[in-house]
């Protein structure tokens, strides 16, 4: 089993004709994931790493009906536009790189996914990648046969530094990842951290998984939910970024922009409220290894 992609994962590259989603192609490709074409309007008719530009979305589906993934590498002000063609084209999975989205635009393509039943992950979402299946877009850069190999322990943050770091960490020990999911550092999330465990839970390869979590926003608290309603049964350690934070003016930015300081919703209330529902909390990232090893 897998979760977000497997062997019938098959790929249009939104934006591929541009350095970006050129470099993202090639990254998948050189994994083995199915890519199958990119999609650039009026530039229809090109190649790209092998692979025909199509104008359209849906100029894509109707030469692959099969087609069930798009990974988008456009600009911000393109890209509810974007996303809303893959929604429109029956896409089932939309990994969203693009960085800078308008928040209203993001909640504007958010909520038409969710009436149409397509999964967005991102916006910022440098991609998933399931060791020795595939990865979709750049996560884990040119080192990734360095840093993941197939294991039990899947592995989540919103900083895609991390979510490469955390792997390493992972390697480093002897063990290995079931998924690794890069969930994005926009303020709004398509696929929350609780959309992923409950994603893991389902997942038989999946023993246990860690989060790198942060002090903004506050979807950790929806994992909480989720522990409570039998929806994530699984051993999970969490850390929780930012706890300088509490020091801070209410509302200020730190880093990008789900890493906003709310009041009552900071690190520390986290940490208490996830370790109420028996979740380990790990007071430096680098713990997060020991105490899912147990487990693994």
């Amino acid at each position: 089993m897998s979760i977000l992609i497997d062997k019938n994962t098959k790929v249009v590259v939104q934006g591929m004709t541009g350095k970006e989603g050129q470099k993202g192609a090639k990254a998948m490709l050189d994994y083995n994931t199915t890519v199958l074409c990119g999609v650039t309007p009026n530039k229809g008719g090109q190649e790209v790493e092998g692979k025909p530009i199509f104008n359209s979305v849906g100029e894509a589906k109707a030469q692959w009906p099969d087609l069930n993934t798009s990974v988008i590498y456009v600009p911000p002000f393109a890209a509810k536009a974007a996303i809303l063609e893959a929604i429109e084209a029956g896409v089932a999975l939309i990994n969203v790189f693009t960085e800078r989205i308008p928040i209203k635009d993001t909640a504007y393509c958010l909520a038409a996914s969710q009436e149409k039943g397509a999964r967005v992950l991102g916006p910022s979402s440098l991609g998933v990648i399931n060791p020795g299946i595939g990865r979709l877009g750049v996560v884990g850069g040119p080192l990734v046969n360095e840093i993941f190999q197939p294991g039990s322990i899947g592995v989540v943050s919103r900083s895609g530094g991390m979510t490469n770091e955390l792997s390493w960490s992972l390697r480093q020990a002897g063990l290995g990842q079931s998924a690794a999911v890069h969930v994005g550092g926009d303020l709004l999330m398509g696929t929350t951290y609780a959309d992923v465990l409950r994603l893991f839970e389902k997942d038989a390869n999946t023993k246990g998984v860690i989060i790198f979590g942060e002090h903004g926003g506050s979807y950790e608290f929806e994992i909480v939910e989720a522990i409570q309603k039998k929806e994530y049964t699984k051993p999970l350690a969490i850390f929780i970024g930012g706890k300088f934070a509490s020091s801070l003016p209410e509302g200020m930015n730190i880093g990008h922009a789900g890493a906003i300081v709310e009041r009552g919703k900071g690190a520390a209330e986290k940490a208490a409220a996830l370790a109420t529902v028996g979740v380990m909390i790990a007071e430096q990232y680098e713990d997060l290894v020991n105490l899912i090893k147990p487990y693994a």
